[in-house]
């Protein structure tokens, strides 16, 4: 297998600022892709940029509010005007509304909404027309939707199935024009998982227990470069699935 696999492609990674986005950032620019790193924070974004160009990549930085439609539209006409077109698109960033139903505020529920499902769905909309003949969306969900157990994750689990619903049904609508269309589940370090798991011990201990592999994904190596892999013709007949990268804890329906 070619490592340049994406040469000539543009990945527009949303949420690449850190952790699970800047992971699948580099290895995407590793494989010659030009990536356009979105996020809130344009530091961030320009220390994902300084670690991509460093490895000899390419990237450009877009500060955005994902929750926001106006600036999503015009972070995509400037991706397009400086690249030439898009081809990946990485739905990444979330805001995680955590608490039990009566104690978690409807505002934070209504911020992952808008993060989340309103966020890839319109990223999705506004890019459909680039990626029409050879384009992969790779949306980002979470197994805590398959937990027995949803107390205290009830709002979160809510916004992330809603992304899987919305992925399954561009597979099926946009496949015959050339779109791919897949979810992960990823688990990997991430910042906000390494506050949780310092701040839940107890509960992060029996979370990495119940991990067949006994381990947390890294972002770039375990999670990124499958991510890459996904997005190639090496893998141009997957389409509608989801994919727990999570080390066999999960049992996806």
């Amino acid at each position: 297998m070619n490592d340049r696999f994406l040469i000539n492609k543009t990945a527009v990674v949303t949420g690449a600022g850190q952790g699970v986005g800047q992971g699948i950032a580099i290895s995407l620019a590793e494989r010659g892709a030009t990536v356009a790193l979105l996020g809130r924070s344009l530091e961030k974004l320009e220390t994902s940029r300084n670690l991509i160009e460093q490895a000899g990549g390419k990237a450009i930085t877009i500060a955005v509010d994902v929750k926001n439609a106006g600036e999503l539209a015009a972070a995509i006409e400037r991706v397009v005007n400086e690249t030439g077109g898009i081809q990946i698109l990485v739905n990444n960033a979330q805001e995680v509304p955590l608490g039990t139903l009566l104690a978690v505020a409807e505002e934070k529920i209504e911020a992952g909404w808008q993060s989340g499902p309103m966020a890839t769905l319109r990223l999705m909309k506004l890019c459909y027309p680039y990626l029409r003949g050879d384009g992969v969306i790779i949306n980002l969900a979470s197994s805590v939707g398959m937990r027995w157990d949803m107390s205290g994750y009830g709002a979160y689990a809510a916004v992330k199935e809603a992304i899987r619903s919305i992925s399954r049904a561009a597979a099926c609508e946009w496949g015959a024009e050339g779109i791919r269309c897949n979810v992960i589940l990823p688990h990997a370090m991430s910042p906000g998982l390494k506050t949780w798991t310092e701040n839940r011990p107890q509960e992060a201990a029996e979370f990495i227990a119940s991990i067949p592999l006994r381990r947390i994904g890294e972002c770039k190596e375990d999670i990124g470069d499958f991510v890459s892999m996904l997005c190639s013709d090496h893998s141009r007949y997957v389409n509608g699935q989801t994919i727990a990268l999570d080390g066999g804890q999960a049992r996806v329906s």
